[in-house]
């Protein structure tokens, strides 16, 4: 498996990788050590991936504090995300017979294809990135339903008493049965178990149907957002 390449300038630290494999763009994203990068350190990842030969340059899904670098540098909005949370206090009750389990390295070809089918090719994972997100956080846990084959997954994360739904994915021909929301109240109540306070999870600004399961469930959409952003080389 491909792994993100990490350049330092000074305290500052970029990741830098394929975007999903193409060779003309370049994600380079702050490497999550809590530092957002400033302007010269975007401004120099710019020039290495310039150098190398890539078309464009994108970010990961980044909160308003950590895009100042990369807006100052020149970099625009490519497309902005719902930030929704809630607490964890009084957790919604689950669908009967959706049984879900633990999800299995063998289970990761299926997960990819199922990936591609519950997303826009913009937003799909590579093994990378799934992997990305199961190591995003100190501990995490990955669950998948137990029908044949795979109808959806979830990837949850905590950190402290933090938690973070990374990923939750379900086919389209098995969206609207309770699989997403069983997905979701089996990471709730994980999370609860493990001791955090409150989630987190993003969404598309479009995808009025993950938006109608989260408020279901009881999240709330945040004032701030997120954004991932995009610089085009010979655009300027």
């Amino acid at each position: 498996m491909r792994h993100y390449e990490h350049l330092q300038w000074g305290p500052d630290t970029l990741r830098l990788a394929p975007w999903r494999g193409d060779p003309t763009i370049a994600e380079l994203s702050p490497a999550g050590n809590g530092r957002p990068p400033g302007v010269d350190t975007v401004r120099q990842g710019l020039a290495l991936v310039e150098k190398r030969g890539y078309h464009s340059a994108i970010t990961s899904a980044l909160a308003a504090e950590e895009q100042h670098g990369y807006l100052d540098a020149g970099f625009e909005v490519l497309e902005r995300l719902h930030l929704l949370s809630r607490g964890l206090d009084r957790l919604p009750d689950a669908p009967p017979s959706r049984r879900l389990r633990r999800g299995r390295r063998s289970d990761l070809p299926r997960l990819l294809e199922l990936d591609s089918l519950a997303f826009d090719p913009f937003w799909q994972l590579d093994a990378l990135r799934l992997d990305d997100a199961r190591r995003a956080t100190p501990s995490s846990r990955l669950r998948v339903t137990a029908e044949r084959p795979l109808a959806g997954y979830a990837v949850t994360g905590r950190a402290g008493t933090r938690g973070y739904l990374q990923r939750l994915a379900v086919t389209p021909e098995h969206q609207g049965q309770g699989w997403g929301r069983a997905l979701v109240v089996d990471a709730l109540r994980w999370l609860r178990r493990r001791g955090a306070m409150s989630v987190t999870v993003n969404t598309q600004e479009a995808n009025e149907r993950a938006l109608r399961l989260y408020h279901q469930l009881g999240f709330s959409t945040r004032p701030e957002g997120l954004a991932v952003l995009v610089y085009r080389f010979g655009s300027r």
